[in-house]
């Protein structure tokens, strides 16, 4: 060492230790707890470095003006500041992978893939790594291009989506965690059959919206449930159409409280309707439905109406007074068994409330009257199917007096809906088991409450009148398949954890739903998921006289009485497994 830079160096010394200090006591980078070191921590440290290495140079130049030289040489900042990032930066990270390692012992844990290679991904996987006290180790990414396939990010391996299989097996995979909002439905369904054959657990991030203070939490993963499975891609509704006719409108949903009903008022907030009026029998979960509607999702000009539709004086009450401009009537009775054993019922709700309602909205000039169905009203085997019929051919009879336009949609069964098999299945894999399915062949159509409910209010929209839209409800699905998935789902094996019972279809059941009559065909529209059924045609006078006698015949609740006429009025409806089977002789 020159003499010259000898004699100042502890001034150099002093200056430096000095200078290091003061910047690190301004950027507090000593205050971050060490095992939680993270990419900011990084670069706060690297930044008070940066800016502590400019200040050695701006002295440089004043020691230079002043003294005619160097307080110390330009190349010694440079090996300065990489060597001191390098030892910061290194050490945090040793005693954070040091602590990780002491806490959870690489053989008490329990190997985890992740699907995805952005930013949501490198979070879930950085999520585990900070999570000292979880039993799961990240050993790898998923993923689907090819470009990223081989390399490590965050020294994890990037795995080709194709060898998904065998990457779960080779590395003794438990849990797999789809970190991927943006994911086609048809890949995460390839993904979740994959693993459910191997019997591994599936997991979904939430919407970053719930993370708790901007932070996912390992605790927020979500099992992926039945519905994943059955998910469909995102259906494309002409929102902003909706949006001209809702707009300042007035709204009746019949029947609101119930699972169709609710989740149409949900999707009609957002297009800032004057009111909605939500009317139901039912009367604890229609203040649930108004606790939420004003609560979480902030829609206050909402008016509940307790009774009944087929009270008629009510009904004109409402019309009245609120003199709706649209009526989206979900209301009606939809278990099959029991309205076979209560026709009258199925009769007075189904078709006398129908009625009720469609009539009221032409005396007080309802623009559009939209009537919620079902496909077990197409060439029906049960009452609660023929009742619906009924009510959809009395709509048609209406269909060019005055103004009102009447439309009619049609689908399956909805996921998760009051009285489906899915809250039931849930109930039994929690008691232990069995599962009971009415048939080994049985299938039905599905799709999620939300899905049907945005394709009602889209056909809705387009139609002009007089129209029965049909949905497309996808792949029918095999009840049996089904309880099978949801106890996979569940962690279980079905025939080893849970069994599935076959207990025989029940009155009125049949194995095979169907969207069409066999009279009848389908015209497309602009949607492809909606189609528009062509039936036949009734007059109109005489639909009134049958369905008049119907009505009066219900009220004397005389059950073979009452269903000759409805097998008359719909000739198609021929009874399966059912005592009223002696009436199709």
């Amino acid at each position: 060492m020159p003499q010259n830079e000898a004699e100042s160096l502890p001034l150099v010394i002093l200056f430096v230790l000095g200078v290091r200090a003061f910047s690190y006591l301004v950027a507090k980078t000593y205050a971050g707890m060490v095992r939680f070191t993270g990419s900011q921590d990084i670069v706060r440290i690297l930044i008070t470095l940066f800016f502590g290495s400019v200040v050695f140079v701006l002295f440089n130049f004043v020691n230079l003006y002043f003294n005619d030289k160097y307080l110390i040489p330009i190349s010694v900042i440079i090996i300065d500041f990489f060597i001191t990032s390098f030892v910061l930066v290194f050490s945090r990270l040793l005693v954070k992978n040091m602590y990780i390692e002491f806490n959870n012992p690489k053989r008490e844990r329990e190997s985890v893939l992740i699907y995805g290679t952005g930013e949501l991904a490198l979070i879930t996987k950085k999520t585990f790594d900070r999570d000292t006290k979880t039993k799961y180790r990240v050993v790898g990414l998923v993923d689907h291009h090819i470009k990223v396939t081989g390399n490590k990010i965050d020294g994890v391996k990037v795995y080709h989506l194709n060898n998904l299989e065998d990457v779960l097996i080779s590395k003794k995979i438990t849990s797999l965690i789809i970190a991927d909002r943006k994911i086609p439905v048809v890949r995460k369904r390839h993904i979740i059959e994959i693993c459910l054959a191997q019997n591994i657990e599936v997991k979904i991030i939430p919407e970053v919206s719930s993370w708790i203070n901007g932070e996912l939490n390992i605790n927020q993963l979500k099992k992926i449930i039945i519905e994943d499975l059955l998910e469909r891609a995102e259906i494309k509704m002409d929102k902003e159409g909706i949006r001209k006719n809702i707009l300042n409108k007035t709204i009746l949903v019949t029947g609101a409280a119930g699972s169709i009903g609710s989740e149409i008022v949900r999707q009609l907030t957002v297009f800032l309707p004057k009111k909605i009026i939500l009317f139901d029998i039912s009367e604890t979960p229609l203040y649930d439905i108004e606790l939420e509607i004003k609560e979480e999702l902030k829609f206050q000009n909402v008016e509940i109406i307790i009774g009944d539709i087929k009270n008629i004086f009510l009904v004109e009450k409402v019309f009245s007074e609120f003199k709706p401009d649209y009526v989206y009537h979900a209301a009606a009775y939809k278990h099959v068994p029991m309205m076979e054993n209560n026709p009258s019922e199925a009769v007075t709700t189904n078709v006398l409330g129908t009625k009720t309602i469609a009539d009221a909205s032409i005396k007080y000039g309802v623009k559009k009257f939209v009537m919620v169905s079902t496909d077990k009203s197409v060439n029906p085997t049960n009452v609660m199917g023929a009742s619906k019929r009924i009510a959809e051919i009395y709509i048609q009879s209406l269909v060019g007096e005055k103004d009102t336009m009447f439309i009619t949609t049609r689908f399956g069964n909805v996921l998760g809906s009051n009285g489906s098999v899915i809250p039931r299945f849930k109930k039994q894999i929690q008691a232990g088991g069995p599962i009971t399915v009415t048939h080994p062949e049985v299938t039905r159509f599905f799709m999620t409450i939300p899905e049907a409910c945005q394709l009602v209010l889209e056909a809705g929209n387009m139609g002009e009148g007089g129209e029965i839209f049909i949905f497309d409800m996808g792949e029918p699905v095999k009840i049996a398949h089904l309880a099978q998935k949801m106890i996979s789902l569940s962690g279980l094996k079905p025939g080893k954890d849970i069994q599935i019972k076959y207990t025989g279809l029940r009155p009125g059941e049949k194995l095979y739903e169907e969207l069409l009559a066999n009279k009848e065909n389908t015209v497309p529209t602009y949607h492809s998921q909606i189609m528009i059924a062509k039936v036949r045609e009734y007059y109109p006078d005489e639909v009134k006289l049958e369905i008049n006698h119907l009505i009066e015949t219900a009220k004397t609740s005389e059950k073979f009485a009452i269903v000759k006429i409805m097998k008359q009025i719909v000739p198609e409806f021929i009874s399966r497994n059912s005592v009223y089977e002696e009436l199709d002789n």
